[in-house]
């Protein structure tokens, strides 16, 4: 099977970025204009040797982009409303490592619903190495969808996010086993919708389901479902050292 090369596909991802949000008043237009920018020859280049009639999937991907960048401008809404720090849409799209990582996800996972192999990791792991977040293509993720920092997010392939949620960095969505008999089934866990995952969170396993409208703070560790309108944190405890003294913590470790 061809191996695309890494750098053309680094290319074509930076490409259609710029297809889909040009730099005037289009950036928010859902019209494309394929005529403007030269797509058709790099992309012909990566879907080569990896699936029959190269032309016809490319042209089926092709008309994907209409429909994800739709999604993808509810998405960086998302994050505007949701960041105090964000003042402008055009400052999502541009700057954002958490809308760029999304994008990746959006765009390989409709190359992986058109069982193009090896092309929608290359894309997904393109962005795991420029932002630090890594989902799987394979991901079944709602709109709109938030990620803010996002740096060491890690999202699995049967993962399945619903609407309106919002994801801090460090998040986990895993896998309790990684015993390869289990490739077929689903390993990881399923967010429904207006739900919060606060940095530093680990939910694993595929029975595992996190009911809508809850919270999770941060560093928890879930391996099991929780209800709908649920709020589970981690406890933390401070000790207040006086002249009295205080009892060192058994698990005190330096």
């Amino acid at each position: 099977m061809h191996i695309p090369n890494k750098k053309g596909v680094e290319i074509v991802v930076k490409k259609i970025f710029k297809l889909l949000f040009p730099d005037n008043e289009k950036l928010t237009s859902l019209e494309i204009d394929l005529s403007v920018n030269s797509i058709n020859e790099p992309l012909t280049d990566i879907f080569n040797g990896l699936v029959p009639e190269n032309e016809k999937f490319q042209q089926r991907f092709l008309d994907t982009l209409q429909t994800t960048k739709s999604i993808l401008l509810k998405d960086a809404e998302f994050i505007l409303e949701s960041d105090p720090a964000a003042k402008q849409l055009i400052e999502v799209i541009a700057i954002y490592p958490g809308f760029f990582a999304i994008y990746c996800y959006r765009i390989a996972h409709s190359i992986d619903q058109l069982s193009v192999p090896l092309l929608p990791r290359m894309i997904t792991e393109y962005a795991h190495k420029i932002t630090g977040i890594d989902i799987h293509p394979g991901a079944t993720i709602g709109s709109p969808f938030s990620i803010d920092h996002g740096t060491g997010i890690v999202i699995g392939e049967t993962a399945v996010i619903g609407n309106f949620v919002k994801l801090y960095q460090g998040v986990t969505l895993g896998a309790l086993s990684v015993d390869k008999s289990k490739a077929s089934k689903k390993r990881h866990p399923t967010i429904e919708d207006n739900v919060i995952l606060y940095s530093g969170c680990t939910i694993l396993g595929g029975e595992t389901i996190v009911g809508r409208n809850s919270i999770i703070g941060g560093n928890v560790w879930l391996t099991e479902s929780i209800a709908p309108f649920s709020v589970v944190y981690h406890k933390s405890e401070i000790i207040v050292r006086n002249k009295n003294g205080y009892q060192e913590p058994i698990n005190f470790i330096i």
